[in-house]
């Protein structure tokens, strides 16, 4: 399966993995939706993330959401 990558516009660090190029099963809450990229069939996912796990996810949900880790603040 082909993901395509998306980053919310309105949530920041929100980000998705779909099936399909415009993304038309997201979660129109956190929409507009912007396609980062894509992970073909012979890639790794980013993040080491499993893609058994998000293949599944997308089977079930049509998507599946994760977040950028936000860098810690000086001094933490």
């Amino acid at each position: 399966m082909r993901i395509y990558v998306f980053k919310s516009e309105t949530n920041e660090g929100l980000c998705a993995f779909a099936a399909d190029n415009e993304g038309s099963k997201l979660p129109i809450q956190f929409a507009p939706w912007h396609r980062e990229g894509i992970i073909e069939v012979s890639q790794v996912p980013p993040h080491n993330f499993s893609r058994i796990k998000i293949e599944s996810a997308i089977r079930l949900n049509g998507f599946q959401l994760w977040r950028l880790k936000q860098p810690a603040a000086a001094g933490e």
